[in-house]
């Protein structure tokens, strides 16, 4: 999601990234048509030219391809997962990546207007077509995640093989349901957002500037007026403490807690600059022991998350007043 203008680094300087993460043994590449309007794909399509067999390369679809749309605006014929919508974006990904496949195409989000049947019935084509070689899911609870698993049996369809999740230290939500799920129908689990938006890079521990970029787009997830995100802040605080106690910096502590539950297959990194990404990198060795994984359940107790906005969906049961009202 940093390659292109969402991230502010540009094909000069995303390309160079890129190939170093693939020298250093990475080979998993994710991104989702919607990351700076296609431009993200565009970036890794180039970056990736004579070296597409070294990598599982990932990407997804659900949100409207349009900068003037943003997520719950109507846009029936242009997003979503429908089969509609779904033949028109894997074209344009493919397109865009400069390839004839995509290992791993994800849906991006539920869309409760579209039956999940219809959804997986058109998947289930583009992989016997040869365009995808599997299919999963990203931020779905975990009872759309079954559902999605008992409707292809029951359908002969292609079914999720993956589930993307947001999960940290400080969005522990994923542990009371997702997760178990997720090793009862052994799918492969590639965690988001470890750093909570950057929180646990420690970047807001002084005053956060809400005048712009991220943290005015999503304002809930840093305004300290809400409790929340004061609570994160403590939070980050003792954490801070507890990886110098445990001999490493704070991002190790986050990354390699993430990456500590037997669930978790990947956990994704996003650098926007080579020292970032060498920084990243180097917690690939860091291994917690139990006695530092106890001292963070003291801090965020199991299951907790700090804040509800950054579980970044919200059911539509809970997000539209006429579901609740005759």
């Amino acid at each position: 999601m940093m390659f292109g203008a969402w991230g502010q680094t540009d094909g000069r300087a995303a390309i160079p990234i890129l190939h170093a993460a693939l020298d250093a043994g990475i080979n998993v590449v994710d991104t989702a048509d919607v990351y700076s309007w296609g431009g993200s794909e565009e970036i890794i399509g180039k970056a990736l030219a004579g070296r597409r067999d070294d990598v599982v390369l990932a990407t997804k679809f659900h949100y409207p391809m349009d900068p003037g749309l943003g997520p719950g605006d109507e846009a029936p014929n242009r997003s979503g997962n429908s089969r509609r919508w779904i033949m028109r974006a894997i074209d344009n990904s493919l397109r865009r990546l400069g390839t004839d496949y995509i290992d791993l195409y994800q849906v991006h989000r539920p869309d409760p207007s579209t039956d999940v049947e219809e959804t997986l019935s058109a998947l289930s084509d583009l992989v016997r077509a040869g365009k995808v070689r599997a299919i999963g899911t990203s931020t779905f609870p975990a009872e759309q995640i079954v559902e999605a698993q008992w409707a292809a049996e029951r359908r002969g369809l292609v079914r999720p093989r993956s589930e993307q999740p947001p999960y940290s230290i400080l969005n522990r939500a994923a542990e009371a349901a997702v997760l178990p799920t997720c090793q009862k129908y052994e799918l492969g689990v590639m965690t988001w957002s470890p750093l909570s938006e950057g929180w646990l890079a420690g970047k807001y521990q002084g005053r956060i500037d809400m005048s712009g970029g991220r943290q005015r787009a999503h304002r809930d997830s840093f305004d300290l007026a809400l409790p929340g995100n004061t609570a994160k802040r403590e939070a980050v605080g003792r954490l801070t403490k507890l990886a110098a106690e445990a001999g490493c910096s704070l991002v190790h502590l986050a990354l390699a807690f993430a990456a500590a539950h037997p669930a978790v297959t990947s956990v994704i990194i996003g650098p926007r600059t080579m020292e970032q990404l060498d920084d990243l990198l180097a917690a690939a060795a860091v291994r917690l022991g139990d006695d530092v994984l106890d001292r963070v359940d003291e801090i965020v107790p199991p299951g907790t998350t700090l804040n509800n906005t950054d579980m970044h969906h919200t059911p539509p049961a809970l997000a539209d007043p006429r579901a609740r009202r005759r």
